[in-house]
């Protein structure tokens, strides 16, 4: 394996196991009352970010910074969008734990914070200088 192969296979493995880790602390902050509702939604972002990153683990930073904030802005756009069909997909949890269920312009400071901080835990967790 090259050396550049072996570099890409580390740093997934690292997103990989940063996205499980914020996949559980997600899930475990809406079971605890008093963990405030935003921190799911910062989670969220962040974990977006990992999963762009992991898939794009050659492109720079802020282009997966753009992307992740991209993606998360859309999705809480799309659900000022109402039909039966998607409705229907948000009503079950996995459909409201990807998609969310109702618009809030609050959720979307808090995916800005949530991507601002993966891109802090890319800068200082993942041992990548390339950047």
């Amino acid at each position: 394996m090259a050396i550049r192969e072996y570099k890409m296979t580390r740093l997934r493995l690292y997103y990989g196991l940063l996205i499980v880790l914020t996949i559980i602390l997600g899930l475990l902050s809406r079971q605890m009352s008093f963990v405030p509702l935003a921190t799911g939604d910062v989670l969220w972002a962040i974990m977006m970010f990992l999963i762009i990153r992991f898939l794009f683990v050659g492109s720079s930073l802020k282009f997966v910074a753009f992307v992740a904030l991209l993606v998360c802005y859309l999705v809480e756009l799309s659900q000022l969008y109402h039909a039966a069909w998607i409705d229907k997909i948000r009503a079950n949890t996995l459909g409201a734990l990807v998609l969310g269920r109702g618009f809030l312009w609050t959720d979307l400071i808090a995916y800005t914070i949530g991507v601002s901080l993966g891109l802090l835990i890319a800068y200082v967790l993942i041992p990548d200088k390339s950047g």
